[in-house]
C-alpha cells in the first residue's frame, strides 16, 4: 500500500513512531495511575497495536494481559516485542474482533482501549463499550484514551479535512458526550482527564519518543516527496486545530 493511503497511525509507525496515541505518555500514565493493578489482575487490552502498553503494564504491575488486535502486521510486531521483553508467559497476544470478544462475561479486572473508539460512529462506539462492559468483572474498570472536541463540534471543513489527513473515519466527541456514553452503557462512575494532543507535535514527540527517535521520525517523514506531503499535512492540520481537539482519558467503573 502507498504511504499516502495508509491509516494515520500505520503511517506514523512506518516512520518509527512507537507512541501512537493522541495524548502519548502523559495520557497513558494517567490511565496506569488509575488502574489499581497487582500480580493477580487479569487485563484485556483491545487494539494493542505493537504491544507497547501491554509490556508497560506487566513490567510495572506484574499482571496478566490478553492483548488483542485485528491487524495481523501489528500483532506480529507485538509478539516480537513481547518476546524481546521476556514477557511471553504474562502477555498473550491474539487476533480478536472487539465487537464479539471471545471471552466469557465477567472475565477481566480491567479493559484498556486506546485510540480506537474515536474511529467509530457514535452508535458503534456504544455497542463496543457494552461489549467491554460484558467482559469486565463487577468492580472492574474500563480505561479509554481518545480524541475530545473542546468546542462541541468541528467546523464542517475541518471535519472533512480530518478524514482526509488521517485516512480513516474519525468521530471524536465532547467530554460530556464521552462521559454520557459510558454511563448509558451501565458504568456507575466515570473519571476523566484531558490535555493537549502530543501525537504529531514536535514538542509532544520529544516528550514521548526522546530526542534521537524524534530526529529519526522527522528525517523519515521528510526524506521523500510522498512521505513529506503526508507528514507535513498531518503536522499542519493538528497544529491548526490544537484549540479544538484535546486527548481525553476516562476511567469508567462497573458497579
Amino acid at each position: 500500500m502507498s504511504e499516502s493511503n495508509k491509516a494515520g497511525h500505520t503511517f506514523l509507525a512506518s516512520l518509527g513512531k512507537t507512541r501512537l496515541r493522541p495524548g502519548g505518555t502523559e495520557a497513558t500514565e494517567w490511565l496506569m495511575a488509575h488502574a489499581g493493578l497487582n500480580e493477580q489482575s487479569r487485563v484485556l487490552e483491545i487494539a494493542c497495536n505493537m504491544g507497547t502498553t501491554a509490556i508497560e503494564l506487566v513490567s510495572r504491575f506484574g499482571c496478566h494481559v490478553h492483548a488483542v488486535d485485528m491487524d495481523k502486521q501489528a500483532l506480529s510486531k507485538a509478539r516480537e516485542n513481547v518476546a524481546a521483553a521476556g514477557l511471553s508467559e504474562r502477555i498473550q497476544v491474539s487476533e480478536a474482533n472487539a465487537h464479539h470478544l471471545p471471552f466469557p462475561d465477567n472475565s477481566f479486572d480491567m479493559v484498556i482501549n486506546e485510540a480506537m473508539l474515536t474511529m467509530y460512529a457514535d452508535k458503534a462506539k456504544q455497542r463496543l463499550v457494552q461489549e467491554y462492559y460484558r467482559v469486565l468483572k463487577p468492580g472492574g474498570c474500563l480505561l479509554t484514551h481518545d480524541i475530545m472536541l473542546t468546542q462541541g463540534q468541528l467546523p464542517a471543513s475541518a471535519d472533512s479535512r480530518l478524514q482526509q489527513v488521517v485516512k480513516s473515519n474519525v468521530s471524536p466527541m465532547s467530554k460530556e458526550n464521552w462521559q454520557q456514553m459510558f454511563l448509558q452503557s451501565g458504568f456507575s462512575q466515570v473519571q476523566t482527564h484531558n490535555g493537549k494532543m502530543s501525537l504529531v507535535s514536535p514538542r509532544g514527540m520529544m516528550k514521548d519518543e526522546g530526542l534521537l527517535r524524534t530526529v529519526k521520525i522527522m528525517f523519515n517523514g521528510l526524506k521523500n516527496r510522498e512521505n513529506r506531503q503526508r507528514f507535513l499535512g498531518m503536522l499542519r492540520y493538528f497544529h491548526a486545530q490544537r484549540h479544538n481537539m484535546n486527548y481525553i482519558v476516562c476511567c469508567s467503573r462497573k458497579a
